[in-house]
């Protein structure tokens, strides 16, 4: 089990581990989590206490709609509950019944635009608790739903710790996998299909004169340990929690943008290489652009890439 340690340099200097807590009570971690929903997971807030109805029997604890699209189930336990993941599997069955109502309610609360682009493809549940059993880990990679299992801590002086211990992206027939140090394989020519920002969605793959580049970039891109590829329609995601970097093909002029989750206002930007997106709409998420034309733009983004994903 993933574990997060903190520690405080004490009045002679040594390191002291600073100990982790739980929440006196379940509706406390819930109002936290929903407050910063966005900043913390990159998911938005669609209703709270939601109940499913006669059959499901239960009221989800969090509806939302993720950075990709995709809709979100959350439920919280202050401690651990062997039954967390039997109600994740419920609770996505609701949804894969109730796709009217919860377009209705994203209509409602985010707009008529973001309702229209719901991915039904790839629900996602996220189960937050202050542990996890074995077990739990074992069934979220044979499960084919898409199931985030996130262990929380409280610290002293109100700092609350979200750290992805398990995560599964689902069945075979979804559009995402996960990729590790090491584990490359042919990205770039087995890449399922994913269309360059211009082009209509269903278009081809990589494109071939980007393709020796972006198998780079993509060995890069999860160099950092254990990372989400999700091919979506108009870009390739590299998540965690939430998306740490979005990639996206411009074959006409050869290059490929690749949007961070990184504050611009730490970076020097450099003209033609880094530009700053806030406030600018584009595809994807992330509000750092690097441009990349070559092996050595990537060598020169790759501390950039680096920062981004010690900071997801």
């Amino acid at each position: 089990m993933a574990e997060l340690m903190l520690f405080r340099r004490d009045a002679d200097g040594r390191d002291v581990e600073v100990p982790g807590s739980t929440v006196a009570l379940e509706v406390e971690l819930q109002r936290r989590v929903e407050a910063g929903l966005e900043a913390m997971l990159g998911i938005r807030f669609l209703a709270s206490e939601y109940p499913t109805g006669p059959w499901h029997r239960g009221r989800i604890d969090t509806l939302g709609l993720d950075e990709n699209g995709s809709p979100v189930v959350i439920e919280y336990k202050k401690g651990s509950d062997s039954g967390v993941l039997s109600q994740a599997v419920s609770y996505l069955s609701w949804l894969d019944s109730a796709h009217h109502e919860f377009e209705a309610l994203a209509r409602k609360t985010l707009g008529a635009e973001t309702a229209e682009t719901i991915d039904w493809r790839r629900p996602r549940m996220v189960c937050i608790a202050a542990s996890f059993s074995h077990h739990d880990r074992v069934a979220v990679q044979r499960l084919p739903e898409r199931i985030d299992l996130v262990r929380y801590r409280v610290f002293e002086g109100d700092l609350l710790s979200l750290l992805l211990v398990d995560s599964s992206p689902g069945s075979a027939n979804a559009t995402s996998f996960r990729r590790s140090r090491g584990e490359r394989d042919t990205a770039a020519t087995s890449m399922p299909s994913v269309p360059a920002a211009s082009a209509p969605a269903g278009a081809g793959l990589v494109p071939a004169c980007l393709r020796d580049l972006y198998a780079e970039l993509d060995d890069t891109l999860t160099a950092w340990g254990e990372v989400e590829v999700a091919p979506l329609r108009h870009y390739i995601a590299y998540r965690r929690l939430v998306n740490v970097a979005s990639v996206i093909f411009r074959p006409k002029h050869e290059v490929i943008l690749v949007y961070l989750r990184l504050d611009p206002d730490t970076v020097a930007l450099e003209e033609g290489f880094t530009r700053d997106m806030r406030g600018i709409g584009h595809l994807g998420t992330g509000d750092l652009e690097v441009r990349i034309a070559s092996a050595a733009d990537l060598e020169k983004a790759a501390p950039l890439i680096r920062r981004a994903f010690e900071a997801a």
